[in-house]
């Protein structure tokens, strides 16, 4: 007997593991071309070191195949010992339901495949320079981010306000270590969650479009390193002098901005690939993720939502204060990316609204 009530937990969880990740195969599509793209675009250019799928594999399996479902699993069971009597027993069939497990399975199997996006992502960032020609367009970007903030470049303005070594600290806390929790924690929730069922869809075709849209397709047409960087692209190194001696004052203090940056540019210059390598300021992938996380907690809740928004303005602040973006660069991130989420929410609607009334001219009766 209780053999088979196991083959059947099993068989249920089979079923509906393969109903979720044919639900999912859109976005197995998207990764595997995006993928080819960037094997393609290294291949015909000569580009083949610049490849960092590879780079991912580690990092990337010890935390979404390992660590974050260990995590996922303990709170379940935290909560279950929680509860008392038969709201724990409740509580136990929810966590163990076929439902729930297979939630978690076909989830971290998509997080798996996941690891050749992000790598396909770097892969392309890495050979941005290259395929521009260089990074040609900080001068005007500088100049339209001064322009929109009354002729002033807006950093100076924040560090005259905030140039202190503990808001330093606390901001590269939070913009290197905190921002990336959230993100990628909420991108392991709704993949793996029965709970995020609703925007499950909508979350990943959005996730898919900031990467690909903002971090590579408008990041190649307008491509620009940064204030950080600028000297070095640019040729004028007075312009944002102070703001790399302060970054460089950080990097004494072990704050990693600095140092990453740093980091990076040695990867530029000798044409190398690492983890998360790669230069491109416009649009900021920072405040652009951050955003779409905002939109979809507000759509949860108006109160939560007015956090989520004010953690966007800070994601924006903190990208400008340490030298890796101009202001300009967070601004087309946040209307680009409510643009698509309310472009696509759009056109699901249209879709229901017209499948509905197709059914409903299938149910008509034949007059005869």
């Amino acid at each position: 007997m209780f053999s088979k009530i196991c083959r059947s937990v099993l068989l249920d969880v089979a079923k509906r593991m393969l109903l979720r990740m044919r639900s999912d195969r859109y976005f197995y599509v998207i990764t595997f071309l995006y993928m080819y793209i960037a094997i393609y675009i290294a291949w015909i250019g000569g580009f083949m070191s610049m490849l960092s799928h590879q780079l991912y594999f580690d990092q990337w399996t010890k935390l979404f195949l390992f660590f974050m479902p260990a995590m996922a699993i303990l709170f379940d069971l935290i909560l279950v010992i929680h509860r008392f009597d038969r709201r724990r027993v409740l509580a136990l069939r929810r966590v163990f339901s076929p439902k729930r497990i297979a939630s978690l399975v076909s989830g971290v199997l998509l997080l798996g495949v996941l690891m050749f996006f992000q790598g396909s992502f770097t892969s392309i960032k890495n050979m941005l320079p290259a395929l521009r020609g260089g990074f040609l367009d900080d001068r005007v970007q500088a100049d339209l981010d001064a322009w929109l903030h009354f002729g002033v470049d807006p950093w100076i303005w924040l560090h005259a306000l905030l140039g202190h070594d503990w808001v330093h600290h606390a901001l590269d806390f939070n913009y290197s270590l905190v921002w990336f929790v959230l993100c990628f924690g909420a991108l392991f929730f709704v993949a793996t969650s029965p709970s995020a069922d609703g925007i499950r869809k909508r979350y990943l075709l959005l996730f898919a479009f900031v990467w690909i849209v903002c971090g590579n397709i408008l990041a190649g047409l307008f491509l620009s390193a940064g204030p950080a960087f600028y000297g070095q692209v640019v040729g004028d190194h007075a312009r944002f002098a102070d703001l790399v001696a302060f970054l460089n004052r950080g990097r004494e203090q072990g704050i990693s901005a600095g140092t990453f940056q740093a980091y990076l540019w040695k990867l530029h210059q000798a044409g190398d690939a690492g983890f998360g390598s790669g230069i491109s300021a416009f649009p900021s992938m920072h405040v652009g993720l951050i955003t779409l996380n905002a939109l979809f907690v507000n759509q949860y809740s108006r109160r939560l939502g007015c956090f989520a928004f004010a953690y966007v303005a800070l994601i924006q602040i903190s990208s400008v204060y340490l030298g890796w973006h101009y202001a300009i660069d967070g601004y087309v991130s946040m209307i680009v990316v409510v643009g698509a989420y309310y472009g696509l929410a759009a056109v699901l609607r249209h879709r229901s609204i017209r499948t509905k009334s197709v059914a409903a001219e299938n149910s008509l009766p034949v007059a005869s």
